[in-house]
């Protein structure tokens, strides 16, 4: 694909951005991230009509921390983002 091609790969080298892949661009590298940018679509994007820029960049943080703080994960056994990251026993300050 044009993201795993050489060059595109040495634009980003050449820019210092670390690339993501385990270097044989499978579709598997980047599963997560594809998986929440697939929930911040359909979940946010396209049931608001963001008139602006502003507008959209508030909707999106918004949905952001709700996905972070409230939402429960099945993958992560029903706890949020958070409390996965915090550890067992630990919860985010209020």
């Amino acid at each position: 694909s044009q993201f795993t091609s050489p060059r595109f790969t040495q634009v980003l080298l050449d820019a210092t951005v670390k690339v993501s892949m385990d270097g044989r661009g499978r579709w598997m590298d980047n599963v997560m991230i594809e998986r929440l940018w697939r929930s911040l679509k359909y979940e946010c994007v396209y049931l608001h009509a963001f008139e602006t820029g502003s507008a959209a960049r508030a909707g999106i943080g918004k949905w952001i921390d709700f996905y972070n703080n409230e939402r429960p994960h099945s993958a992560l056994g029903g706890r949020t983002p958070v409390e996965a990251h915090q550890g067992p026993g630990l919860k985010a300050a209020a």
